[in-house]
């Protein structure tokens, strides 16, 4: 049942005029709201304070805020436990093993996972008369015009002394001097603001289809391991990872200040590239947490979001936008998680696994939407949710339909945001890093492995799969496929139907747009063999700890 606060009305109307800063009155909300998408990068379900109160010891006031003025959901789910595609489908309302991804991540200098003509939360938004921007992380793939006999020299990833020769600066001057193509103002944005991947080369910013500097030197050795970047790939001279979060701070800021003035509502997808490595934290918040690095970057990640939401109440624009803060999967384990959990902190609050993982850590993850005047402030909605589901949930705020082949898997939950106490959604599926599929259908979910699929150990080998009934227990401790082997083959039933329907919502079926991979594989049979992208590295973020 959705907990709502006593005289829910009055407080909506409260937080509506506190949102107005001093000489700005409070309207009515507008048929067309701004929309603040803050996705956090590999923060996990137990690091932010107001999910975790029993086993968190980070504190964040800038997204305990945004709860205590908004909805914090329970039960919301990313589609991967790692991070490209998370993206995709938080972008698309499309499960993202739909596409050639079947496991991994984009890779390095990978080529575009959202196809052309696809629709997305940024192109439904400009439909509708917004202007729209992407700031931060991108790692959805780009065309990058790498010259195909030049490319041995963006194969190399050295991780350790490098020195640019002349051949190196000729065809980084060549490349990076040229529009790159396929980006994100090809996919529904207006503007782009950021670093692709924060710990890979290009080590620089874009702006819009273009870097803002020519990569003229290796990435210095020093700025390697220690949970810093992870090779010396093209990098502009004095490039500074520290600087990379205040940068995309002050740039939303200048954003959400400039659109108060717009007469276009706006659309801003600040894909945050933290508290993902490089742990490049600022000396102000060294230190902070008196735990470890990881977690002093968690500190500062808040604060940067504490600043952004004291600009939107400055800019005049708060009371007329809707907030919705989340996170592209679980906290990755190898920036010092057993540790964390020694000094009392539990990075994955109750749930088992991490980032990468089929387990709820690798992909249930902290959801919380904030729209004064419409939602309930403090207000918790314990049921299902899926990332997927912004998609139509937008296109239901903003009173417009989507056509079949778009947001296949994205189920409305405009009524939750609203108080509805009943579910939306039954059924949603996130898979492992390795493709594995967790299902959930109500309390009951079911993984297609024995083990994580991730970078967690532990195993059940008496059994091919695994059956867990959240409601009794979350931990996901005691495997019923063996004692509830019809609910197994229901759950087999439903997940194949899905597959083959191409989508998880009424409407017409879709294609998938390559063979799905099924697990666990049949008897005799490997399974099909997961589509690959044409690029210069493999896809697996498990191959290689560059890759995370």
């Amino acid at each position: 049942m959705m907990t709502l606060r006593p005289f829910a009305v009055l407080a909506s109307l409260a937080a509506l005029l506190s949102a107005a800063p001093p000489g700005h009155a409070a309207p009515d909300p507008p048929a067309k709201p701004n929309v603040l998408l803050i996705y956090a990068d590999d923060l996990g379900y137990g690091d932010v304070s107001c999910y975790n109160r029993e086993r968190g010891h980070i504190a964040t006031p800038g997204i305990d805020r945004l709860a205590a003025e908004g909805m914090r959901f329970t039960d919301a789910h990313s589609s991967s436990g790692v991070c490209s595609p998370s993206r995709y489908t938080l972008l698309t309302g499309r499960y993202h093993w739909r596409t050639r991804l079947q496991n991994g991540i984009v890779p390095l200098w990978g080529q575009p996972l959202i196809a052309p003509r696809r629709l997305t939360l940024a192109l439904l938004a400009k439909q509708q008369g917004y202007r729209t921007a992407c700031f931060g992380k991108w790692h959805l793939g780009w065309n990058w015009p790498i010259p195909p006999d030049q490319s041995a020299l963006f194969k190399d990833q050295p991780k350790g002394k490098a020195t640019a020769t002349d051949a190196h600066r000729r065809v980084w001057q060549q490349v990076f001097s040229q529009p790159i193509p396929d980006g994100p103002t090809s996919r529904g944005f207006d503007l782009y603001f950021g670093t692709d991947v924060p710990n890979w080369p290009p080590f620089c910013f874009l702006e819009n289809n273009r870097t803002t500097t020519i990569p003229s030197e290796f990435l210095p050795a020093q700025s390697l391991g220690n949970h810093m970047a992870s090779n010396q790939g093209p990098a502009t001279p004095n490039w500074s990872l520290e600087a990379i979060l205040p940068t995309l701070t002050d740039r939303t800021i200048r954003f959400l200040s400039e659109s108060a003035s717009q007469p276009q509502p706006f659309f801003l997808y600040l894909a945050l590239t933290s508290p993902h490595t490089p742990l490049a934290v600022n000396t102000p918040w060294k230190n902070k947490s008196g735990l470890l690095p990881y977690a002093d970057f968690v500190m500062e990640t808040d604060a940067a979001i504490g600043r952004i939401l004291d600009a939107l109440d400055a800019s005049g624009a708060a009371s007329r936008t809707l907030v919705v803060f989340s996170s592209d999967n679980g906290c990755a384990p190898y920036i010092g998680k057993p540790e964390l959990e020694a000094k009392g902190h539990f990075p994955s609050g109750p749930l088992r696994g991490a980032k990468s993982d089929a387990w709820e850590g690798g992909h249930r993850v902290p959801f919380i939407v904030r729209w004064p005047g419409t939602v309930a402030p403090g207000s918790t909605c314990p049921h299902l949710v899926h990332q997927a589901d912004l998609l139509r949930t937008f296109a239901d705020v903003l009173g417009t339909t989507l056509p079949d082949d778009a947001g296949e898997d994205s189920i409305s939950f405009l009524a939750s945001l609203k108080g509805q106490s009943q579910p939306v959604r039954s059924h949603a599926i996130s898979t492992a890093s390795s493709g594995v599929p967790a299902l959930r259908l109500g309390p009951w979910k079911y993984i297609a492995s024995q083990g994580s699929g991730g970078w967690s150990k532990g195993t059940d080998p008496s059994q091919p799969v695994q059956l867990y009934n959240l409601d009794s227990d979350l931990a996901e401790s005691t495997n019923l496929a063996a004692s509830q082997p019809a609910k197994v083959a229901e759950m087999q039933a439903l997940l194949e139907k899905l597959i083959k329907d191409g989508r998880s919502t009424d409407g017409k079926p879709q294609a998938n747009d390559v063979q799905v991979t099924r697990f666990p594989a049949p008897a005799g049979n490997h399974g099909h063999r997961p589509h690959r992208s044409r690029s210069l590295r493999p896809a697996d973020p498990a191959a290689s700890p560059a890759a995370r």
